[in-house]
């Protein structure tokens, strides 16, 4: 490890911890929403998935009435694009809410926390999928009106409750809840990464101490319950194992990526994205696998890299780049996977030491190999 941390712009920088205000995890939330929000505001715009505006306007709606509280439910039109933000800016504004409530996927979740910030309001958030750990943290991705990725908002703080509903979340489908499984057993491995090179984390400071910790804990809680997490998952139930795995993916792998820092793995996953064959595989799929070639990247412990691929078959991830979807492998293709997973402003370069896209393609063609035989 390096014992003098580097500088940026010539200036020391520090280390960091941020999270959101609250986390809260537990069954059946939706029915009591509105003792949860009532200390952020008691006028509350609902921005909701097309899928559960009806069931969170009558049962959030019931909850709000019989708390004599004010709440207002939109659907959420598909994508998070400054048009869509604006529009719910502005239908807030009109119902005077002082506080937004997002409840959906991802890009429901941005939407809600970008227009919060615009308005200047608290804003909660309630992941009905459990596939990512961006919930939590301070930043939005913004589409342009075509659909098509624009730019990251980077705001200056997380949401001010993240509210995790087991309930609802066991009863989405099973391959988004092993894709956040994916995405969650990144996260010590690369906070470890980032620590050791003294990289920066994702509000551009050092790693600290508190993120690789969390970090560790979260592969710690996957390894422990991921297993069970899943076949109750299967059966659309909602235990404690779910609730701890939950906790894991959403919590402790979004608060520890955010202060620990991202690495190799997630890097790739980003030049994955220019593979055709790939693009309906979830985020938290690729990331996996780019978790392995990391650890080839490392040369890590062979027992550490046995004890990942593991894991990831007894859950379901994707081993193997076949089982991805790649039926074919392309050199060229892949070569083009190295050369943008080490594109200068990527998480590349928070490694601990330099890296190629020589090295990467190297790396990925062995752990594929590797994967292969523990199929």
């Amino acid at each position: 490890m390096v014992d003098t941390p580097l500088l940026s712009k010539g200036k020391k920088l520090a280390r960091s911890v941020t999270s959101p205000k609250k986390f809260i995890v537990g069954k059946g939330i939706l029915a009591d929403i509105s003792s949860y929000i009532r200390p952020f505001g008691d006028n509350a715009y609902f921005i909701c998935d097309e899928f559960i505006v009806d069931r969170a306007a009558n049962v959030g709606g019931a909850s709000f009435r019989a708390s004599g509280l004010t709440a207002s439910f939109e659907k959420f039109n598909y994508e998070c694009t400054q048009t869509e933000i604006d529009r719910n800016r502005k239908l807030a504004r009109s119902a005077g809410a002082n506080v937004i409530v997002g409840i959906g996927g991802g890009k429901t979740l941005d939407t809600a926390k970008a227009a919060a910030y615009y308005e200047k309001l608290p804003v909660v958030l309630y992941p009905t999928i459990a596939s990512t750990d961006a919930p939590c943290t301070s930043i939005a991705v913004i589409y342009n009106d075509q659909g098509a990725f624009d730019h990251y908002l980077f705001l200056p703080g997380n949401p001010d409750m993240v509210i995790a509903d087991t309930e609802i979340l066991a009863a989405a489908p099973k391959r988004f809840f092993v894709a956040g499984i994916g995405d969650g057993l990144t996260t010590y491995f690369e906070a470890r990464a980032c620590y050791r090179g003294y990289g920066l984390n994702l509000v551009n400071l050092r790693p600290s101490l508190i993120g690789v910790g969390l970090a560790k804990q979260c592969y710690e809680t996957i390894q422990q319950n991921a297993v069970a997490a899943v076949h109750a998952v299967e059966n659309k139930l909602s235990t404690q194992a779910v609730e701890a795995v939950i906790e894991a993916t959403i919590y402790l792998s979004g608060v520890g990526a955010e202060s620990g820092g991202l690495a190799a793995a997630h890097a790739i996953h980003n030049g994955m994205t220019a593979v055709p064959a790939l693009h309906r595989v979830q985020h938290g799929e690729k990331v996996a696998f780019g978790l392995l070639a990391q650890l080839v990247l490392e040369n890590a412990p062979h027992d550490e890299l046995v004890d990942v691929i593991r894991l990831m078959k007894a859950v379901g991830l994707p081993l193997t780049l076949e089982d991805l979807g790649v039926k074919a492998f392309k050199q060229e293709e892949w070569r083009n996977v190295a050369e943008r997973s080490c594109a200068e402003n990527d998480t590349m370069v928070n490694m601990p030491f330099h890296v190629t896209p020589d090295d990467v393609f190297n790396a990925l063609v062995t752990a594929d190999a590797i994967a292969k035989v523990y199929k």
